[in-house]
């Protein structure tokens, strides 16, 4: 993962939902073996939740404060694409944050 990629304290927990085998999920595979050990190590107090089920679609979730819960569908996305769906998440609270302002 080149650079940081530190969320904010907006961000409380992201959960990662893939099927163990499915060919839907091998991005989101690949990128829990390539950046999740740096992501954590950036991220120490941020939940990152990895749930593994038979026959489900690979989806990115993010909680925020107040409760709010935004998702995102991951089939068939390449790792990039995975990694750059991760980093949105926190764009999108900020942005939404901004235009509420």
């Amino acid at each position: 993962m080149s650079g940081m990629l530190r969320f904010s304290p907006a961000l409380r927990e992201l959960r990662i939902i893939l099927c163990q085998r499915g060919g839907a999920s091998s991005g989101v595979r690949e990128f829990i073996e390539t950046h999740y050990v740096e992501l954590k190590q950036q991220n120490p107090q941020l939940p990152i939740l990895i749930r593994e089920c038979a026959d489900v679609k690979p989806t990115l979730y993010a909680r925020f404060s107040y409760g709010r819960e935004m998702s995102r569908d991951l089939t068939d996305l390449p790792c990039s694409e995975v990694l750059d769906a991760v980093k949105s998440m926190d764009e999108i609270e900020l942005v939404t944050k901004t235009a509420s302002s």
